[in-house]
């Protein structure tokens, strides 16, 4: 064997020890990079636990409804937190709508929409939710966090100006922050400090007034007039998001605007499938027809997420549909929702908000808000305690939701639930 021979055969043991080391040590700085990650995520998941804001989630073994079952439950409960205003989450025409549209057009689509995947129940579906609003024209997105992901980008531009209020929805400010608009935030429901803002917004090329019409967590109505009155003094348009308004507020349902008189006042709106309107899933726009055409053109999570799954287009359908021809569902929520306020004021709870059927038992403490809630779950009443994040620290409380689908009966036992439970925890006397 030649010297050279020998030089190499020797060098390769050194040279594998020497990867198999580099290898090791790279394995080593990797889990060493993931246990201190692993250490810093359980250091702020104490945080919360300690802090009595952990959001344990309940597993329900049954369909939505007012009445649903719970695991570990041996008898079903009374359901007072869902965003199923309507009751038609599981109303026999609206699940039959969803069977029937899985049986003709299928599971899902498998594409985005400007692919090849838009069907004409897509289609169908838009047309109803622009003549339901009263509008040109409208979009469809897999939610209505994707619709506010979606639309300012588009819409705005480095010339125009934002102003939006301090407690608009958390996909509201993500949307915001992804346009490059001057973004300008006014005081919650200040029509003084909007008017500053929009003064200040007078060189812009346009502005954009945005706001919830009705705010999830404490059930208050925007005051859309006078906003749209100061909109149209200093040349701004008007964007409400109608989450928790579309299909029971107002003479047939329609919403915030036409609750509050300005259908024709309010410029774009944002809404949801979600919720009363058959609450599978979805979300959309409504408003002019070029903006609706521009969005399909540029509205990254448009172009960028599956269409729909029809039996989600199918169970909104006939949702829309039933609204359309009557406005008896939606006006039954009045009365229920004063029943309960009236009665949880006269027995000593502080209720925030309006006439609005979210009804939000305001308590201040989380960890209170928290063993409340539980101890509620155990006298038959389904409740969650809302706490920081969701809600600012010091506001924490327990949100509930009247749906059309509760009966008298249902809201007293809540109610009595709630006096009893307030009793236990020093609430009430």
């Amino acid at each position: 064997m030649s010297l050279g021979k020998v030089a190499r055969s020797l060098s390769r043991p050194a040279g594998g020890a020497l990867r198999a080391s580099a290898a090791a040590s790279a394995s080593s700085r990797s889990y060493s990079a993931v246990a201190e990650a692993r250490a810093v995520l359980e250091r702020e998941l104490d945080g919360i636990r300690s802090a009595g804001t952990w959001k344990a989630e309940r597993i329900i073994t049954s369909r939505q409804g007012p009445q649903i079952t719970v695991d570990s439950s041996r008898s079903s409960i009374l359901n007072f937190c869902a965003n199923n205003y309507l009751g038609l989450s599981s109303h026999p025409e609206v699940v039959q709508a969803g069977i029937d549209a899985l049986k003709t057009h299928g599971a899902g689509l498998s594409s985005v929409r400007f692919i090849c995947g838009t069907q004409d129940m897509h289609k169908n579906l838009e047309q109803k939710l622009a003549e339901f609003h009263e509008r040109e024209d409208c979009i469809l997105y897999a939610s209505c966090f994707d619709a506010n992901a979606g639309l300012f980008e588009v819409l705005l531009g480095p010339d125009d100006a934002v102003l939006s209020d301090e407690l608009n929805h958390a996909s509201i400010i993500d949307g915001i922050r992804l346009c490059r608009a001057k973004r300008m935030r006014y005081k919650h429901m200040d029509l003084g400090d909007l008017e500053t803002q929009l003064k200040e917004a007078q060189s812009s090329r346009m502005r954009l007034v945005v706001t919830d019409g009705v705010f999830s967590m404490d059930g208050d109505v925007a005051p859309l007039p006078q906003i749209c009155d100061l909109a149209e003094q200093y040349g701004a348009m008007v964007f409400i998001d109608e989450c928790h308004a579309t299909g029971f507020l107002g003479p047939r349902g329609r919403g915030t605007d036409e609750l509050l008189g300005v259908m024709d006042r309010v410029d774009i709106i944002n809404s949801t499938l979600g919720k009363a309107l058959g609450g599978a899933a979805g979300g959309y726009t409504v408003g002019p027809k070029p903006l609706i055409d521009l969005l399909r053109q540029r509205s990254r999570p448009y172009l960028f997420s599956n269409s729909l799954p029809p039996p989600v287009v199918g169970c909104a359908t006939r949702a829309v549909e039933m609204l359309l021809a009557s406005n008896e569902i939606s006006q039954s929520m009045v009365a229920k929702t004063m029943r309960f306020r009236n009665k949880m004021t006269a027995a000593g709870f502080t209720i925030s908000g309006s006439a609005h059927p979210i009804c939000p038992v305001m308590l201040g403490d989380a960890r209170l808000a928290s063993l409340m809630s539980d101890d509620m779950l155990k006298l038959g009443v389904y409740v969650i305690g809302f706490s920081f994040p969701v809600v600012p620290k010091g506001k924490a409380r327990i949100r509930v939701q009247i749906s059309a689908a509760h009966t008298d009966e249902d809201i007293d036992h809540c109610v009595d639930a709630f006096i009893q439970t307030g009793r236990k925890h020093g609430v009430v006397s």
